[in-house]
């Protein structure tokens, strides 16, 4: 699962990506695509670290793919539409932070424009890719011997186009099972989920009326939206923890926005975490959305997984509710599930097997 950060130059991507990861792109990430592992910064992970004191703890992890400058130039982004056919959601970073000493590709700061520009270039990598399938399936339309499988398609790829057309995004065009397996090897852009970023410098508070106001012109795109300040968060990661509430406190913000980021990317993406705890290990697990105990088992070894014969869990919030896990267990909320138990976001397991 791989998140694409993408955006225009001088919008603070090599900050944002340095800061997620720890990694440093350099000069190396302006002409090439540099990988990096994000730490998923989860309160509730901090909290059970407290709570158990553990010898190691290991935290979730996501990874984010930094891509090249995007050029004002459609033409010359054809390889960055490429490698965005590889990734699971996009982080567009926008700027919209004013500094003379920055200068901006197009000119003078407008997230709305930009925003648009990189839209278009989505939709129309979609369209050229559907109009070349379309001719395609004309010329074989007499080879074929799915001729009704064929007729599907085209109508499909028709109803897709015609929609893209009128400005709007993939992602909130309706498929029915059967016509989400026709099109899943497709490498359509508009299909995948959107996190709108704003590097908005130091005016967080502010920026909120500047989401809403952005969020009234792109409401049918369904994006995810976001304030960062890469400046306010480069000076967070040089206090120590006192420091950094104090500094927090101070810009009315409630927590570093890279946490936010992070889970919001999490989300994004599908995932969940449930934990595992103890005094050797307090350990995030990375599992999907809606997965079964026993899949979720198979996420720490498939032995887990072929060998389940239970899971017994507490919920997090139980846990800092009553203090600790045995007054959990005095209460009666410490679960014992089966085969059939859809793991929840934040669960404290322990997984029970026999192979």
């Amino acid at each position: 699962m791989k998140l694409g950060l993408v955006g225009f130059p001088q919008v603070g991507k090599h900050t944002l990506f340095r800061l997620l990861t720890g990694k440093e792109p350099n000069s190396e990430g302006k002409k090439r695509k540099v990988l990096g592992l994000a730490k998923v910064r989860d309160a509730r992970f901090d909290r059970l670290v407290q709570i158990y004191a553990p010898r190691q703890e290991t935290p979730a992890h996501i990874e984010f793919l930094l891509l090249p400058d995007l050029d004002q130039q459609a033409s010359r982004n054809d390889q960055i539409l490429q490698e965005l056919e590889q990734v699971d959601v996009i982080c567009h970073l926008v700027r919209t932070f004013q500094d003379d000493t920055v200068f901006h590709i197009h000119g003078a700061v407008d997230p709305r424009r930009d925003i648009l520009l990189f839209n278009e270039e989505l939709q129309l990598n979609d369209l050229l890719f559907i109009e070349k399938r379309l001719e395609r399936l004309e010329r074989e339309q007499n080879k074929k011997r799915d001729v009704q499988k064929m007729a599907m398609e085209m109508d499909l790829l028709t109803r897709m186009k015609e929609h893209l057309e009128t400005g709007r995004f993939l992602r909130n065009f309706f498929l029915t099972e059967a016509e989400k397996k026709l099109i899943a090897s497709y490498p359509l852009l508009t299909c995948k989920a959107v996190i709108i970023i704003l590097n908005v410098g130091e005016e967080v508070p502010e920026s909120h009326d500047l989401i809403a106001k952005l969020k009234g012109g792109f409401r049918e795109q369904d994006f995810q939206w976001i304030p960062v300040s890469a400046k306010i968060e480069q000076e967070l990661c040089q206090l120590d923890m006192a420091d950094r509430q104090t500094f927090l406190e101070g810009l009315q913000i409630d927590q570093p926005a890279l946490d936010r980021l992070t889970m919001l990317c999490y989300k994004t993406l599908g995932l969940i975490s449930f934990f595992t705890v103890g005094p050797d290990e307090v350990r995030a697990w990375t599992n999907r959305q809606g997965s079964l105990a026993p899949q979720a088992a198979g996420v720490i070894h498939s032995d887990f997984e072929r060998g389940f014969i239970r899971a017994e869990v507490m919920k997090y919030r139980d846990l800092i509710k009553l203090g600790s896990e045995q007054k959990v267990k005095e209460v009666g909320k410490y679960m014992q599930k089966g085969r059939d138990y859809v793991v929840e976001d934040g669960d404290i397991i322990n997984f029970l097997f026999n192979v």
